[in-house]
């Protein structure tokens, strides 16, 4: 039975439509689910977690893995079908939810084909969390390429810097409107996150001051420092002469690593 036969059959059984409210476009690609499927093998799992498994897509092929699984699904008749299948579900906001609570805490990998309104978000919480240790998530293709964007490209910001900061990140594959039902009118990719080490230590108050970067991007960096932060201009001035970083520069004028030095120079732990 090809994915989207049992996809089919599942909506009929279960007697449901997408949910355009929850961002449910369900993943019929055979081709795209095997290629998801062979990469997390690849990463080795020691458990896995799947967001929004809908009608099981990519459900299927992970609980074949034979590593602990969790599940965590909004909808309700999703909820229910999942438990029915003898798989542990949280019903709830994968937002809201503590991510504390999952069953395994050996090497644990994020799969999803995320509803794309939470997708950037997730990510930030993850990093924040660190309570996965690698993710393959399908993403709208526009956020796939603002989390790769490097400096001086048009896309390239706040999420660009944070997310390089502490993934490895990987273009998997891409994804067109016909590989899902209902078609998004979107174009997908998939990109897969491996954590790396990182010389940041606090990531929240790292979150706090690469916001503050840029919080007007069209402004000059050491303004937006300042008005973000409340660090004095002398102070930052100081910093980014230290780097050699011009006074005028703004933030998508600066790579990765000078975030992350200058960062250090300013007295942020």
């Amino acid at each position: 039975m090809t994915a989207r036969e049992r996809i089919l059959t599942l909506m009929r059984e279960l007697q449901i439509e997408p949910k355009k409210s929850l961002g449910q476009n369900f993943l019929i690609s055979d081709h795209v689910i095997k290629k998801i499927l062979d990469r997390v093998v690849g990463l080795q799992p020691q458990s896995l977690v799947e967001v929004g498994p809908g009608l099981g897509a990519l459900t299927f092929g992970l609980r074949e893995m034979q590593v602990p699984f969790d599940l965590i699904e909004l909808d309700s008749k999703f909820a229910q079908y999942w438990r029915d299948q003898a798989l542990p579900v949280f019903e709830q906001d994968a937002l809201q939810w503590d991510w504390g609570n999952l069953s395994s805490p050996r090497k644990r990998v994020l799969v999803s084909n995320l509803p794309y309104q939470i997708s950037s978000s997730l990510v930030i919480d993850r990093t924040l969390d660190q309570s996965v240790d690698a993710m393959v998530l399908m993403f709208q293709k526009e956020v796939a390429q603002r989390l790769k964007a490097q400096v001086t490209a048009e896309n390239y910001g706040m999420l660009s810097v944070f997310a390089q900061v502490f993934w490895d990140l990987e273009n998997l594959l891409e994804a067109s409107s016909g590989d899902f039902m209902p078609p998004p009118k979107v174009a997908s990719r998939v990109l897969v996150f491996q954590k790396k080490e990182s010389l940041v230590n606090d990531r929240s108050q790292f979150l706090k001051y690469i916001k503050a970067c840029f919080i007007q991007p069209r402004k000059l960096m050491v303004s937006n420092i300042m008005q973000g932060t409340g660090q004095p201009r002398e102070e930052i001035i100081a910093g980014f002469d230290r780097l050699k970083l011009k006074e005028k520069i703004r933030a998508q004028e600066v790579s990765v690593k000078q975030f992350i030095a200058l960062y250090q120079v300013l007295g942020y732990k």
